[in-house]
């Protein structure tokens, strides 16, 4: 090999070496930026409103018994006529009231034992169901329930089916503001603990909306309803 040729084969390892070390340099860098993307933070939101139900179900049912179906079903609709007279002198418009057909036991049919010491053959339920939006209006009317029982009828006690509902079914008109809070709240745990860590607080990484849930502020007040939901958001941290 000339001189010539070492010369050449010596500059182009030199070149080689520098663009090595050069290239080490870049991917060095790389991964200390890598490293620092990884620093992360995982925090959660709350956000929490109480608001009136906007829609109420309210069932009213009373149960009968005799041993004639003919005076048994005049008797139902005797009553359902003074229920329903009785919802609309509290205001109730007829379209918010609906009758449900009643409900008949043959206990003889049924072969319901003993049935020569029963005191009636035949039990029947009747119920009669409000559904408005304007629920003061249903708690109020519900107060006033005495007047029905001056009238003879023994309504059902506080079964899970007689039962009255109330509903708030306005969850989309507040989403947006509740899930802005949410974050906003997030971002504030975060800030302090990226402030306490000594590093500033990036970008949002992920984020997860919770599902809203809407329960009873309590058991005595199930038209006050809680809308909650939890936001849990991961932001990015450096120094």
């Amino acid at each position: 090999m000339n001189d010539q040729s070492i010369r050449s084969a010596s500059i182009l390892g030199v070149l080689l070496c520098i663009g090595l070390l050069g290239l080490g340099f870049q991917v060095g860098k790389s991964i200390v930026a890598i490293k620092t993307f990884e620093r992360t933070v995982t925090v959660k939101g709350l956000s929490e409103r109480e608001v009136n139900a906007d829609t109420a179900i309210w069932p009213i049912t009373f149960n009968e018994a005799g041993n004639d179906l003919n005076e048994l079903f005049s008797s139902i609709q005797k009553k359902n006529a003074l229920i329903t007279a009785f919802l609309i002198d509290q205001g109730f418009p007829a379209t918010a009231i609906a009758v449900a057909p009643p409900g008949i036991v043959d206990k003889q049919a049924q072969g319901y034992s003993g049935t020569e010491r029963m005191t009636f053959r035949y039990s029947a339920n009747s119920t009669i169901t409000v559904y408005t939006e304007d629920v003061p209006r249903v708690r109020m009317a519900m107060q006033n329930m005495v007047e029905l029982g001056k009238e003879g009828i023994a309504l059902a006690g506080r079964g899970y089916q007689t039962q009255t509902e109330f509903l708030f079914t306005a969850l989309n008109r507040i989403k947006p503001d509740m899930i802005q809070e949410a974050t906003q709240n997030a971002r504030e745990v975060a800030t302090k603990f990226a402030k306490d860590s000594q590093s500033r607080l990036g970008k949002i990484k992920q984020a997860r909306q919770g599902q809203f849930s809407i329960n009873n502020r309590d058991s005595n007040t199930p038209h006050i309803k809680r809308v909650r939901v939890v936001s849990t958001i991961t932001y990015y941290l450096s120094d």
